[in-house]
């Protein structure tokens, strides 16, 4: 019998595109984790409580559900690159206006800077995640988005060594000041538009969707006549809609454990905040590697969803003994369950899009719609770290529990008729 040969990762015209779309991964990493060491200079700097403080979460993460629809029918319209301009030009205005919110030293103003920054990244992920899912066979899609999402982790730790050395570091002039913080956005602006204008100038191949007809055979189409018949049919696929849920649970326990992490260092470990933020860096360094270890090693032999049951497994194991603050044991914990989810948020992505064909590039814009999960969960463990916060670490294991019944069953791929 012969063996049948595996599909490639994605196609040599493919490897340029793929490399600029991999750096929208990862500059919003370096966006989302810099939340995390704003977390700690704005609880200072600004006097507020840990529960407050968790409210830049808060405007991050609510952009996403404001941005994720008007995204997906931007991109719809005007395709893949255009799509990613917009979301590149977005993310620049935000950082920009962090300078004039720096000069006013207003928690507010930053907020809304945050907020405007995160628009753009929403558009970025609704826009990144089918557009390097179809830079190659659909079989590889996962490989592909936990490649994609290796260099978000690369991203993420950018930004904690970033935020420590610039921000957060003790005896430096500005680690008590908002300066430092003006200066980093301002750099991270110039960076955001120099990759707009050279993505601008980027010539992308044309890109085929894989598509099934009535009768389940698979059709190949340009990505420009890709047309969904309605969104009442995309809500039909179970598999679609369970892994919007899941991707909101993910997402939340994902924005509570990292907002968390410096002030859990700190009054837990009793460690200065700007080697908090190296060991969030180090966390990061093992959230890439899982990834990039499912990228091209584990999902090449294990199924998506028995993978990520494993792995949500793991992280209901790490959040128990984190939250018993049994000193390095419980902060190794920690770090370790940043590393074991990193890998969630690709695979519940893959898992949603799969077999969806013309839906694929809407369905993107509905499962972003899940990040709103981080909006809301950070402030409810930051209320709970008030009192103390090894105990906040509890909470997320609801949020595993799902993900883990999700993988094991809600995440086979049925049509409700």
């Amino acid at each position: 019998m012969p063996q049948t040969k595996k599909a490639a990762f994605t196609e040599r015209k493919y490897v340029l595109t793929l490399i600029f779309v991999a750096s929208l991964f990862m500059m919003w990493g370096v966006s989302m984790t810099m939340g995390d060491v704003l977390n700690a200079h704005f609880k200072a700097v600004l006097h507020l409580s840990t529960s407050r403080s968790t409210l830049i979460q808060f405007s991050i993460f609510a952009a996403y559900p404001v941005m994720g629809i008007p995204a997906g029918l931007f991109m719809k319209k005007y395709g893949y690159k255009n799509g990613a301009l917009l979301g590149l030009l977005l993310f620049a205005t935000g950082a920009f206006l962090f300078i004039p919110a720096a000069n006013a030293a207003s928690f507010t103003f930053f907020r809304v800077s945050l907020f405007i920054l995160a628009c753009g990244m929403a558009t970025l992920e609704t826009v990144a995640h089918p557009f390097i899912a179809s830079l190659g066979s659909q079989e590889t899609s996962a490989q592909r988005l936990n490649f994609g999402q290796g260099f978000n982790g690369i991203g993420g730790i950018v930004g904690p060594l970033l935020g420590g050395y610039f921000i957060l570091k003790a005896g430096q002039e500005h680690s008590n000041d908002l300066y430092s913080v003006k200066m980093v956005y301002t750099v991270i602006g110039c960076v955001i538009l120099a990759i707009a204008v050279a993505f601008f100038f980027l010539k992308v191949p044309p890109i085929t969707e894989d598509v099934l007809d009535e009768d389940g055979k698979k059709l190949v189409i340009p990505e420009a006549d890709v047309k969904p018949k309605s969104l009442k049919r995309l809500f039909q696929h179970r598999h679609f809609v369970w892994a919007i849920v899941a991707q909101f649970c993910n997402v939340a326990a994902q924005g509570g454990v990292w907002a968390l992490f410096i002030i859990y260092g700190i009054s837990i470990m009793k460690l200065s905040r700007d080697n908090a933020s190296y060991f969030l860096a180090i966390s990061m360094v093992l959230k890439t590697s899982s990834r990039f270890l499912a990228a091209f090693v584990f999902l090449r032999y294990i199924k998506p969803n028995k993978f990520l049951a494993v792995f949500a497994l793991c992280c209901i194991a790490m959040c128990l003994v984190t939250a018993q603050a049994h000193g390095w044991v419980s902060f190794i914990a920690l770090m370790m369950l940043i590393g074991f989810m990193g890998v969630m948020y690709p695979t519940i992505y893959s898992l949603g899009l799969k077999d969806l064909g013309t839906y694929k590039q809407q369905a993107s814009s509905f499962i972003v719609l899940g990040v709103a999960g981080g909006a809301v969960f950070p402030y409810l463990m930051g209320l709970i770290a008030d009192h103390n916060v090894a105990t906040a670490y509890y909470l997320p294991i609801i949020c595993y529990a799902f993900i883990f019944l999700f993988a094991v069953r809600l995440s086979k791929v049925s049509i409700r008729q």
